[in-house]
């Protein structure tokens, strides 16, 4: 009983952390100093920019055409924004180190990351598919329930049944490429990738091993 207990508080407390993290992003610090999450975003600018620098590898509209970079297409610009920021470094001490990346963010200003933020939230995502059938159930339970025994909370917590996320709060995971959503589960995992706040995604990473990434990163995929 006080082991079940103490599980629960684990689950309680990473669901709670999670919801300041989210609400603390932009509150304070660096990031607040670079992106303005409430100016007025220009989508034609944010198009432009789009064309010239992103869609080589996000596509026009954001619907990627390789499962190594992620769909961009209908996420909230609010996420985007404090994505480009890290990989710009404006927080050293959780940055998103990416070779590729951060070259892409650094020559963009605040005005720059707001407005083609804007433009791939504003387009519309095309549905993704789960390849797997062996792995579904997995995928399902773990998603939808989480695992109490491990401390894990269930994703759709945060994320929502659908996958749809919670606008400025937590990103919309519906149709993103397993393989790219597997690569990052392991990057929290490993710490590789360190900018979630209170360590959140980090903590629950490391409670999951290859088959569960695998497993819930797929049904993931097929989420709409």
């Amino acid at each position: 009983m006080k082991r079940a207990l103490a599980q629960s508080a684990v689950l309680l407390t990473l669901v709670i952390c999670a919801g300041g993290a989210a609400s603390a992003a932009w509150a304070a610090g660096p990031v607040a100093d670079v992106v303005n999450p409430a100016a007025k975003a220009d989508i034609a600018k944010g198009q432009k920019i789009a064309t010239q620098v992103c869609a080589a590898c996000h596509g026009a509209e954001g619907n990627s055409p390789a499962p190594a970079n992620p769909h961009l297409a209908g996420q909230f610009p609010e996420y985007l924004q404090k994505q480009l920021v890290n990989f710009k470094g404006a927080q050293q001490a959780t940055g998103r180190d990416s070779p590729i990346m951060k070259p892409m963010a650094m020559p963009l200003s605040a005005d720059d990351m707001r407005d083609v933020a804007a433009y791939y939230g504003a387009q519309k995502a095309r549905p993704g598919v789960a390849k797997s059938k062996e792995t579904l159930e997995l995928g399902r339970k773990l998603y939808r329930s989480g695992d109490l025994a491990r401390g894990l909370p269930a994703c759709a917590s945060c994320h929502g049944a659908s996958g749809a996320g919670i606008p400025a709060q937590y990103p919309r995971l519906a149709g993103q490429y397993q393989e790219y959503a597997e690569a990052q589960l392991k990057a929290f995992r490993s710490g590789a990738r360190a900018n979630d706040a209170n360590k959140v995604m980090r903590t629950i990473a490391s409670r999951l091993n290859d088959e569960d990434i695998r497993a819930v990163t797929d049904y993931i995929a097929g989420l709409r």
